[in-house]
């Protein structure tokens, strides 16, 4: 079977759109939510939804890791700097997703309740691992989602700064329009 290397397969398209539009949303909420007061009618129903997409997006993460190995992508254009610089921007954007996920994970679970995802199912909580969980996972959470939307906004303006100073193929592979 021979790849189309000039564009990325449409499950690998829908997935990356679907995660930046989520990410977004997610910080988003995240950044809203912490200001929320005790009578706020949204002060559970927020983190509940927040949690359960925070679980939905990470499954399809995985999906997403597992995918690109076994259907590759395009060859990566730039200066040899650029291409080294986008390859080490995405190994970080799944390394801070990666601490994002576990870091929200112990915040949720530290009382040793699992997650109830919508109404689909629960991911089981593993209770306090180490002392001060929910507050140094909240920290970490916080930070790692914070470098996260930072490096995401980066990742976006250099498509951009490809498509429309070089004049390259970097963003239409994501669009699936290329030459």
């Amino acid at each position: 079977m021979q790849r189309d290397t000039r564009n990325y397969h449409p499950v690998s398209r829908l997935v990356h759109w679907i995660s930046a539009f989520t990410i977004i949303g997610m910080f988003a909420v995240g950044w809203w939510m912490v200001d929320l007061s005790y009578y706020s009618e949204w002060y559970r129903t927020a983190p509940h939804w927040h949690k359960s997409v925070g679980i939905l997006l990470a499954l399809l993460t995985l999906f997403r890791v597992i995918w690109k190995k076994v259907k590759g992508s395009p060859e990566i254009e730039g200066k040899p700097l650029e291409v080294k610089a986008a390859k080490a921007a995405h190994h970080m954007m799944y390394l801070l997703l990666a601490v994002v996920f576990v870091s929200g994970y112990l915040i949720s679970t530290a009382d040793g309740r699992g997650i109830e995802v919508f109404t689909w199912f629960t991911v089981p909580g593993l209770g306090e691992l180490f002392a001060n969980q929910p507050d140094l996972a909240g920290t970490v959470h916080y930070y790692a989602a914070l470098v996260l939307i930072v490096l995401a906004g980066v990742h976006a303006l250099a498509a951009l700064k490809h498509h429309f100073i070089d004049k390259d193929d970097t963003l239409r592979k994501m669009l699936g329009v290329s030459k």
